[in-house]
C-alpha cells in the first residue's frame, strides 16, 4: 500500500472469532495507528461483517478482501487503477480456483454467475468473489443484509454504478476450511429470485402483485361466466358436474384480490418511505444549487 499515492488505513473485522484473532489484531493496532479493529459480539456472517467494515472505513476508495489469505494484496493497485479510470466498482475475477472441487464448488458457482449476469444485466463472470474495490459513496448507500454480499454488483447496477472486473489469482487455502459448498446452492437459488425482483419491482410493487392479481381475477371471471351460462341456460347442477372447477374459480378470485391488496399495501409503504426521505432530498438539492452558485 505504501507504493501507492495517498493515505490509507486497514479495517479488520473480527466476526466473532474464537481463536487468537482478537489478540493479534490488538497487537497490530498497538503497533500501527493505521490499523482499525472492528469487533463483532458474535458471528454474524460475511454480509454483516462487510457492512461493519464499510461503516468504519473513511477513505474515498474501499477494497474488500477475505481473511483466508487467498487474495494477493499485490493486486490491489490493479483494482485502484480501474477506479481512477472512472469506474465505481471493480470486481476481482478468479481465473483459477486451486483446491476447489469442480462439481461441488466450481460448477455450481459458474451456473449461479451465469444466471445472475443474465437476470441482472451486469456483464461480469464472477459475482461471488470477495476481492472487490468500491467508491465509498456508492457502497455505503447500498442496503445489504442476509446473504446479499454475493450480489453487490447487481445491486450496485441499480444505482447507476459503472462496473468492471479484472482477473485475479487465488492462492491455495493453507489454513481452515471453506464453509461454501453444494449445501449453499439452495440459498443462492432463493437469492437469484429475490435480487432480480428487488432490481425490477422495488419501486413499483403494484406492477408485479397487481398484475398477477388481475390475471387471477380475469381467469376467475371467465370461469364464473361460463359456469353461470351452464347453470342458467343449460340447467346444469354446478356442484354435481363442476364442483371442483367452481371451488377453483372462487379460490382464484380470492387469491387475485389478495395479491392486488398486497400491491396496494406495498405502494403505501413505498410512499411513506419516500415521504420520510423527501426532506433529505430537498436539502441535498439545496446544497447542489448552493455549490452551483458558488462556482
Amino acid at each position: 500500500m505504501e507504493t501507492l499515492d495517498g493515505e490509507f488505513e486497514f479495517v479488520f473485522v473480527d466476526d466473532g472469532s474464537t481463536d487468537r484473532t482478537s489478540a493479534v489484531l490488538d497487537e497490530l493496532a498497538d503497533c500501527d495507528e493505521r490499523v482499525i479493529v472492528v469487533r463483532l459480539q458474535r458471528n454474524y456472517g460475511k454480509t454483516e461483517a462487510l457492512v461493519a467494515g464499510f461503516e468504519h472505513a473513511e477513505g474515498e476508495y474501499i477494497v474488500a478482501m477475505d481473511g483466508d489469505l487467498q487474495h494477493d494484496p499485490a493486486e490491489i493497485p490493479l483494482l485502484i487503477e480501474k477506479l481512477h479510470q472512472g469506474y465505481d466498482m471493480v470486481c476481482g475475477c478468479r481465473v483459477a480456483r486451486p483446491g476447489d472441487s469442480m462439481f461441488t464448488k466450481q460448477l455450481p458457482s459458474r451456473i449461479a454467475n451465469a444466471l445472475m449476469a443474465k437476470l441482472s444485466g451486469v456483464n461480469i463472470r464472477d459475482f461471488g468473489g470477495g476481492f472487490k474495490a468500491f467508491r465509498s459513496d456508492l457502497i455505503k448507500q447500498i442496503p445489504l443484509y442476509g446473504e446479499l454480499q454475493r450480489f453487490i454488483p447487481a445491486l450496485a447496477s441499480a444505482y447507476g454504478a459503472r462496473i468492471c472486473e479484472v482477473p485475479i489469482h487465488i492462492s491455495e487455502r493453507k489454513f481452515g476450511k471453506s464453509h461454501y459448498g453444494i449445501g449453499r446452492l439452495i440459498p443462492v437459488l432463493f437469492d437469484l429470485i429475490t435480487v432480480p425482483f428487488l432490481l425490477r419491482y422495488m419501486s413499483r410493487p403494484m406492477h408485479v402483485f397487481g398484475g398477477l392479481g388481475l390475471i387471477g381475477v380475469f381467469i376467475s371471471f371467465v370461469l364464473a361466466t361460463w359456469l353461470m351460462i351452464e347453470k342458467v341456460i343449460f340447467r346444469v347442477s354446478l356442484m354435481a358436474n363442476h364442483g371442483p372447477l367452481l371451488i377453483f374459480a372462487g379460490i382464484l378470485l380470492l387469491s387475485g384480490l389478495i395479491l392486488i391488496c398486497q400491491g396496494l399495501i406495498g405502494e403505501m409503504l413505498l410512499r411513506k418511505f419516500h415521504e420520510q426521505q423527501y426532506p433529505q432530498r430537498e436539502s441535498h438539492a439545496l446544497r447542489v444549487v448552493t455549490r452551483y452558485k458558488n462556482r
